[in-house]
């Protein structure tokens, strides 16, 4: 679904205030650390995602966020069933909205590090904690994990080759190697989400990666594995769809930064 700007910050307002009225002092004092997962109809799978994260990280209490994208089926039921705290979005408005809204509430909450995972189980949560070692040690800003350093079950000849064109194409318009732009278990001091710019309502890891980069963060990455999905389906779409709307945002972003830099 497409909304307006300001349709969008008032649909992102009113679910926060939503969140924060369900939940009082949970969602406003969050632990040190907060799994944010953006869900779509992922019944069956979100509830097993949220009950493998461990409730302890590097030594940092969780805080387990599901934001619900429109979700018509069971989702919100069986993230709360399985422990997290979920926001209730009724608008279906794409992953990138539903992870700018997760950060939002995992900044405002008082949480100090973010970290992303999918709903649908295919990055292993035993990684988590290999991606907060950099951020924790002060060696980086922002950790991704990369299948093409570690590994990965998926067969889509197609999809591999656009993880690696996609590396290529962001690594040269950044001037920073990067060997994965689309994966999903990622780590990040809380506040970097806040400086970047995130306007995309779906495809947002390039936006992030690229905006991460271009302020000056420090990014790195780190081997991780990508796992086959095993509940329901992808809501990626066709390769070739997209593929298209991927180097989209890619362009789109690019050129924003690019802009923004050449302004001061």
């Amino acid at each position: 679904m497409t909304v307006s700007k300001a349709d969008d910050n008032a649909v992102d307002s009113a679910a926060a205030r939503a969140f924060i009225d369900q939940y009082g002092r949970r969602a406003t004092e969050l632990p040190p650390l907060a799994i944010v997962i953006a869900a779509y109809n992922e019944e069956g799978a979100i509830g097993p995602v949220v009950e493998a994260l461990p409730s302890v990280i590097s030594g940092l209490e969780v805080a387990k966020i599901v934001v619900s994208d429109g979700s018509v089926d069971s989702t919100v039921k069986d993230a709360e069933t399985a422990g997290a705290l979920v926001c209730d979005v009724q608008v279906n408005r794409g992953q990138g909205a539903a992870l700018r809204l997760g950060y939002r509430l995992a900044r405002e909450g008082g949480a100090k590090y973010i970290v992303t995972t999918d709903a649908d189980g295919q990055y292993n949560p035993a990684e988590i904690e290999a991606l907060m070692a950099p951020i924790l040690a002060g060696q980086a800003d922002f950790v991704t994990g990369s299948r093409t350093m570690g590994s990965e079950e998926t067969k889509d000849p197609v999809r591999k080759l656009g993880v690696r064109v996609f590396a290529v194409v962001i690594s040269m318009l950044t001037g920073q190697k990067i060997s994965d732009t689309t994966f999903g278990l990622r780590a990040m001091r809380a506040e970097v989400t806040g400086a970047v710019l995130l306007e995309q309502p779906q495809y947002q890891a390039a936006e992030l990666l690229i905006g991460v980069i271009t302020h000056g963060y420090k990014v790195i990455e780190v081997p991780a594995t990508i796992h086959k999905r095993q509940v329901g389906q992808s809501k990626k779409g066709h390769n070739a769809t997209y593929a298209l709307h991927f180097t989209g945002v890619i362009c789109r972003t690019w050129f924003r930064e690019r802009q923004r830099r050449a302004r001061g």
